[in-house]
């Protein structure tokens, strides 16, 4: 019914949607638990949803796990992406840091060039400075000033950091890839990035009371482990393969307008009429990205 094409488009649409939640719920509870700690949870949780739906789906084959060392590649850079993530939303405000978040095509554009030789269109170069500058209008909270003296806040900058591992890792995935089905592939990533986290942040995993944790967290971790991580690793895996990296990434230029709608829905707040122009910039770049044929791979 549906091309490879489009069902990697559509698994990128389910992606953007999912990963605008953990902005608004992150921003929540990144102050209760340690980032690295709160990861690894994270990562456990995912991995063992992930194994069972990959046992019961394609299942498990030796072959799978021949040259396992590219699951730990691919671990240690989605790991290291969401500790720097929740380290930023320590003091970055949910909008602010899922605009941070639209930079990653520039950046994934740019490692897709160097790790699978894909060049960019002139209209998809077009489509993602549009996004770059709807992003940048955000992060600058709409101040020319704080523009042109790059006063970016320390959060936002922790997560620009965490955002580069994440453009890497897209083009990772298809350059790395033998075939296996996503949900293999995305088993083995999630196994390798919490032993990778519980080796770093086993000290403060020891000393964390766990009963005395509030329930906003509990609620906070099951929709980042099921939805945010779980599901949204799988849409990735899926589409990466399927789509090219910057195409791939473009969808992230919806995130802002998605936050925009979790926050309105908790808070009943919206940002200011200068921000939503910013994020009204986001979307064009994903429409325009849309109908783009694809850059030459």
């Amino acid at each position: 019914m549906f091309s490879p094409a489009a069902l990697g488009h559509l698994s990128m649409l389910a992606f953007s949607l999912l990963i605008a939640g953990s902005f608004s719920i992150g921003v929540r509870i990144a102050n209760l638990m340690d980032p690295t700690a709160l990861t690894a949870i994270r990562f456990l949780i995912s991995g063992m949803i992930v194994g069972i739906c990959a046992a019961f789906g394609p299942g498990f084959r030796r072959e799978h796990f021949r040259g396992a060392w590219r699951y730990g590649v691919l671990g240690v850079l989605f790991a290291t992406y969401f500790v720097l993530m929740f380290e930023g939303l320590k003091t970055a405000p949910a909008v602010s840091a899922s605009a941070v978040f639209t930079l990653t095509p520039i950046l994934s554009g740019v490692a897709g060039y160097f790790i699978l030789r894909q060049v960019m269109t002139g209209r998809m170069a077009l489509a993602l400075a549009v996004g770059a500058c709807g992003a940048l209008w955000v992060i600058f909270r709409a101040d020319p000033v704080a523009l042109l003296q790059v006063d970016i806040g320390y959060g936002e900058a922790i997560y620009l950091v965490g955002c580069g591992f994440h453009a890497v890792y897209t083009p990772m995935i298809a350059r790395l890839s033998r075939g296996e089905p996503a949900m293999v592939v995305t088993f083995g990533m999630t196994v390798s990035g919490f032993l990778y986290l519980a080796a770093l942040s086993l000290p403060e995993l020891l000393r964390i009371d766990w009963t005395a944790l509030p329930w906003v967290f509990w609620a906070g971790l099951v929709y980042l482990a099921v939805f945010s991580s779980s599901m949204s690793f799988f849409f990735l895996s899926y589409a990466s393969v399927r789509l090219p990296s910057a195409k791939v990434m473009a969808y992230t230029y919806l995130t802002p307008s998605w936050v925009t709608a979790w926050e309105f829905a908790l808070t009943g707040d919206l940002p200011p009429p200068l921000i939503l122009a910013g994020i009204g910039a986001t979307v064009i770049a994903v429409l325009l990205l849309v109908r783009e044929p694809g850059p030459v791979t």
